[in-house]
């Protein structure tokens, strides 16, 4: 990690070179790039720190009051953590089958209540536990099963889950392997599910009698509401493109006729696209008007302003290794899960951890 030195000399350096690109861009030809990638690196000034140490395979962090809960994909463990100390096991979801990409995934908290997205032998599914306890002392009630029947794989499992400002809960899907489950209806791979807090089907969902909200995904893995409401969702592409997509009742976004920025009738275009080898997005949140997106093989924390969603920047570059969600804390700080341990990364000596960014 940079001193402090280093970083205000590094955004010096950034200022510099951002008032030189403009005094050589008066000539700018106007040319339209609301579609196109327009990234930049930067090393973020912003005061970090380490939290928490030594998780195993993490994959996504959730908020009750001031206590953070972490889902840990191999091992099953929900843990806990409340500001001081190490990270305490709050229970184990045995049922969780880790093979490859799934396991424990996405979890979310609503009233009162814990939601875990899940691989088991036969499918992928969703389970809430009553919270029991304080913090500090939590512990996990009975299991309920709110939704199944899942396609499942070794891989493309999807698995991020949160509730919008509707109240209602949204889960990503992957195509599981077999990429034409994407645009079948009837399946529930490769889609963007809506589903009421108990698990039943929201009335006016876009399809009659169908948690479908949106699909043509190949596995999507970011969701996040901007202050108007509007979803967007972060999706890895499979040799082209990765993708970040504003999300409409009903959409088609195109996987497997089209990877990234098509302009083909009848499907919707990222509003953005990056080389997987540059990204591949995981969890991302949406603080302040501007989005910020975990990115795994790029190693980086990935910002986009709600109003040019056409531009990027990428911070941390390298410092953390693999990046897996991020999340606002009720402080207001960005919380970022790394995840080096799930058998794709370099762990380092502290690995996996959580990083606390002061933005």
């Amino acid at each position: 990690m940079m001193s402090k030195a280093r970083r205000i000399l590094a955004a010096i350096g950034v200022l510099v070179m951002s008032l030189a690109l403009v005094a050589c861009s008066s000539g700018n030809s106007g040319e339209d790039t609301a579609n196109t990638q327009q990234s930049s690196t930067s090393t973020a000034s912003s005061d970090t720190a380490s939290l928490v140490q030594g998780l195993d395979a993490p994959w996504s962090i959730a908020f009750l009051n001031n206590t953070a809960l972490i889902s840990e994909r191999d091992s099953g463990k929900i843990l806990e953590f409340a500001g001081s100390g190490e990270a305490r096991e709050v229970g184990n979801i045995a049922d969780a089958s880790a093979s490859g990409e799934g396991g424990l995934l996405g979890i979310a908290i609503h009233e009162g209540y814990l939601y875990a997205y899940m691989t088991t032998d036969q499918d992928n599914r969703i389970l809430r536990y009553q919270l029991n306890g304080q913090d500090s002392s939590l512990s996990l009630g009975q299991s309920e099963t709110i939704f199944s029947g899942i396609p499942s794989a070794s891989y493309h499992d999807g698995g991020r889950i949160a509730f919008g400002p509707d109240g209602m809960l949204y889960a990503t899907t992957g195509d599981a392997g077999n990429r034409n489950n994407a645009q079948d209806l009837e399946s529930l791979a490769g889609k963007i599910l809506r589903l009421s807090p108990d698990g039943s089907i929201p009335q006016d969902n876009p399809f009659p009698n169908s948690p479908v909200y949106s699909y043509g995904h190949r596995n999507p893995q970011g969701l996040a509401w901007d202050d108007k409401g509007t979803l967007y969702s972060s999706e890895f592409g499979q040799d082209t493109w990765d993708e970040l997509n504003v999300i409409t009742a009903g959409g088609n976004y195109g996987w497997p006729t089209v990877e990234g920025i098509g302009q083909r009738e009848g499907f919707v275009d990222p509003v953005q696209q990056w080389h997987p080898s540059d990204a591949s997005p995981s969890g991302m949140t949406i603080v302040n008007g501007t989005i910020y997106i975990a990115n795994l093989r790029g190693e980086s924390l990935r910002s986009v302003s709600v109003n040019d969603l056409s531009n990027s920047t990428n911070m941390f570059q390298g410092e953390y290794g693999r990046l897996r969600d991020v999340v606002q804390s009720p402080g207001g700080m960005l919380w970022i899960l790394t995840n080096n341990t799930d058998g794709r990364g370099d762990p380092g000596q502290h690995d996996d951890q959580i990083i606390r960014v002061n933005i």
